[in-house]
């Protein structure tokens, strides 16, 4: 995959473009910390579509945000639909990866129009909040991000501990971590520190309760197919995401053996899952 870059109205947005222009056209949006090497693996089996993979804002070699933005859902749709103006794409199917694919959920519900199929990895919709947390949770993010600006990056002497770092924290291959390091650091005086905003840390504000989220993804109106790993994260158990693929008009499931980013560990089975679906 190369290198791109565009010029959104939220600033530069990077990624990665397989260079199969012509082809059904497929939009990747990564994970929450990860940025668009979250699909170099699988890229390979998807030659047969233009494959593109965007840095979201704030991570990778995306710009950040300005200060005072919030790293919303409802700003993340928008960045989506703007990163695909600047494709020149009117029409295209949308692949994501868990906080990727919560925000594809969004994309495909709020603006059908623009959404040929979708594919979503081990998430479908957004996290869901009880009412009764609102103001608990509204507290936390204010404290959290009146804290922020007083907090100092952390400084690896080189690539090796914060690859150490992403292996621990999502339980990754080595292979696998390097690839989301080395496109999610950037060198300072004395080694490299984390590319991602920083903000991207904070505690969401607000949340949708669970019967919005149903309500958001019944509106899911292309075809669409979520791919699970099993077992099931904790903050979607199994039950409740085969319900959620229930309610969308013309969802199908897939549920692989598997940990969260199996789309890089085992991305010919992920492939297999997917199959011709973007070519339908």
């Amino acid at each position: 995959m190369r290198e791109f870059a565009l010029q959104t109205r939220a600033g530069k947005i990077a990624g990665l473009r397989n260079g199969r222009e012509g082809a059904p056209r497929v939009l990747a949006l990564h994970g929450w910390l990860d940025n668009a090497a979250s699909f170099v693996p699988l890229a390979p089996y998807l030659d047969d579509v233009d494959l593109v993979a965007i840095d979201l804002p704030g991570h990778g070699r995306s710009a950040h945000l300005d200060a005072g933005a919030d790293y919303s859902f409802a700003y993340a749709l928008h960045s989506v639909l703007d990163a695909a103006d600047a494709l020149g794409w009117d029409r295209f199917a949308l692949l994501g990866h868990s906080m990727g694919a919560g925000i594809g959920s969004l994309v495909a519900a709020g603006c059908p129009q623009r959404i040929e199929r979708g594919v979503f990895i081990e998430a479908l919709g957004a996290l869901a909040e009880v009412p009764e947390r609102t103001v608990e949770r509204m507290r936390e993010a204010v404290a959290a991000t009146r804290a922020l600006p007083g907090k100092k990056l952390r400084v690896f002497p080189d690539l090796a501990p914060a690859i150490q770092a992403r292996m621990k924290a999502n339980a990754l291959s080595e292979p696998v971590a390097r690839l989301l390091v080395e496109r999610g650091t950037v060198a300072v005086e004395g080694g490299y520190v984390w590319s991602s905003d920083p903000r991207l840390t904070l505690p969401t504000m607000t949340r949708m309760t669970e019967p919005q989220i149903r309500n958001l993804v019944a509106g899911i109106e292309c075809p669409a197919k979520a791919i699970f790993a099993d077992p099931a994260q904790p903050y979607l158990p199994d039950p409740l995401r085969r319900e959620r693929v229930a309610l969308m008009p013309r969802g199908e499931l897939a549920v692989l053996s598997g940990g969260h980013h199996l789309h890089m560990e085992q991305p010919q089975d992920v492939a297999a899952a997917i199959g011709d679906f973007f070519l339908r």
